[in-house]
């Protein structure tokens, strides 16, 4: 009975598709280890090119190459200290950096290629489903919903952790972040009382630039490979992340992805408009952040998604330093900058 009566609560909702409160105290989650960005693309992964998904788009894009080069307000030296100060991220920030790059800002995404949110977190409550399925003229149980929102919450929280057919998996979030993420799922869906259950997570802004780079520039952009030439980005050609930090500095960067900027391309090469789509919505804080942890954490080479031992392999980074050190050098800037050092 049950069963049927979840797949009643699935095809009610296929069919259809203010005011806050003080968010609950924030939690930790600096501890959660931060590694590098591994593995193809996740476009390579589908074998789709740029031109043929809607994945990763803002659909903005940069100015033409014929507008004058405008310079950046962000320093163009990375602070150690700045890899060490906590900064709080509400759920609606960690969509922001992890989803809104596929789902856009209404979390509706761009169907058949990407789904709805909307749809699948209303079925993760309880007073939505008997509401539906009243409309439907069918009456349910306040146990029999309880235990379609249970399967309903575990099928939402399997597709956060580990993905879809066309939907990236997301290992690196952690547990409070995901928490605080589908919070503000609720509350984007218009579940009641969601906005009661908004929960802000502690990170590290380096932390905040993994989750930039490993959930939005990742789906188009490899961990490595070879920085293609002008003519081999004018047949599509995306630059690997690994090349990032020695094609551009970080203010072009910030200024790159918050803006747009003109990209030589073809034979002979020429200033063209770029490709890239403007990520509007992010800071220029938030896309330092993801420079410096790009720099702090050099992509990997190896065909893995996300290493979970990743201090196993003693690569060095472009100043000569492994892992370990990056670790330990982060650590004692953290110890110095703590109350009472």
């Amino acid at each position: 009975m049950v069963v049927l009566m979840l797949l009643a609560v699935h095809c009610i909702y296929a069919q259809g598709n203010g005011t806050s409160t003080p968010p609950q105290p924030a939690v930790g989650s600096r501890d959660v280890p931060v590694t590098s960005v591994a593995g193809e693309s996740w476009l390579s992964h589908l074998h789709r090119t740029l031109a043929e998904t809607s994945m990763g788009k803002t659909w903005r894009l940069g100015p033409p190459a014929t507008l004058g080069e405008e310079t950046s307000r962000v320093p163009l030296e990375i602070s150690p200290l700045h890899a060490t100060q906590a900064v709080t991220l509400y759920g609606s920030d960690l969509y922001r950096l992890n989803c809104r790059g596929c789902h856009g800002e209404s979390g509706r995404g761009a169907p058949p290629e990407i789904n709805s949110v909307i749809n699948p977190v209303r079925a993760t409550s309880v007073a939505l489903i008997r509401e539906r399925m009243k409309k439907s003229g069918m009456d349910v149980s306040r146990a029999d919903a309880e235990e379609l929102a249970g399967q309903s919450r575990a099928a939402l929280l399997q597709r956060l952790h580990n993905g879809g057919q066309d939907m990236p998996p997301f290992p690196h979030l952690s547990e409070a972040e995901i928490r605080s993420l589908v919070a503000y799922l609720k509350q984007l869906a218009g579940v009641p009382g969601a906005e009661h259950e908004q929960l802000g997570v502690n990170e590290s802004p380096i932390r905040v630039g993994e989750q930039i780079v490993k959930s939005t520039c990742h789906i188009c952009h490899s961990a490595a490979g070879p920085n293609p030439g002008p003519q081999q980005l004018m047949d599509g050609a995306i630059p690997p992340l690994e090349t990032l930090t020695t094609r551009t500095n970080r203010a072009e960067f910030v200024r790159k992805v918050t803006q747009g900027a003109p990209i030589v391309m073809g034979t002979p090469p020429l200033s063209c408009r770029g490709r890239m789509p403007v990520f509007y919505y992010l800071s220029d804080d938030e896309v330092a952040n993801a420079y410096m942890y790009l720099t702090f954490y050099p992509p990997y080479h190896w065909a893995v998604v996300d290493p979970a031992m990743s201090t196993l392999v003693p690569r060095k980074d472009s100043r000569g330093r492994t892992e370990k050190n990056r670790r330990a050098h982060l650590g004692s800037v953290s110890a110095l900058s703590s109350p009472g050092s």
